[in-house]
């Protein structure tokens, strides 16, 4: 028969093992994020990387507090990623740069992410690259087009008609997304 385990010999025991005590007066601090009764370490840990990931959203320390105290956020939500991504990153710092990383990819094709986006892009985070942002020519409003064979530029009128570009007046470049 197996003798019942205290909570602090189950915390021992998982995945983020503590150091066994140094005697009577070793005394492990905890603190609760959410559900989760965490060791303060990890506990900082998983703040700074939930805090991360709506930094990368756009959102400061004041607007996260705010937020979840009127339940706009549910911080608990992103307590258990947080602690995923930890364990499959080895560090914070590798758990980070991970989120960054996904955040510029996501932003740069306007799309919409998540902690657990990062471990779906785990495996291809090197290779994630932001798409890249492409500068159309146009005069006066009407677009632009090189041609190759007669090294000229051409507008493009509003009839749909190609009108030699004079070169004299300036080009204005537009982002295009």
């Amino acid at each position: 028969m197996m003798a019942k385990k205290s909570k602090k010999q189950k915390i021992r025991m998982g995945a983020f093992a503590l150091p066994k005590p140094k005697g009577r007066r070793h005394v492990v601090r905890m603190q609760k994020i959410g559900q989760l009764k965490l060791p303060l370490k990890l506990a900082n840990e998983i703040q700074r990387i939930v805090n991360h990931y709506f930094y990368t959203k756009g959102l400061t320390l004041k607007e996260i507090k705010k937020n979840a105290k009127k339940r706009k956020i549910i911080y608990s939500r992103y307590v258990k990623p947080a602690k995923q991504l930890l364990k499959l990153a080895g560090s914070q710092k590798k758990a980070l740069d991970a989120i960054d990383r996904v955040a510029e990819w996501a932003k740069s094709r306007n799309l919409d992410y998540a902690i657990e986006t990062v471990f779906k892009k785990w495996l291809e985070l090197d290779r994630l690259k932001p798409k890249e942002v492409v500068k159309k020519p146009f005069y006066q409003g009407n677009p632009m087009v090189w041609s190759e064979t007669k090294r000229k530029w051409y507008v493009i009128s509003p009839e749909g008609e190609w009108l030699e570009f004079a070169g004299k007046e300036d080009i204005e470049w537009r982002i295009m997304k």
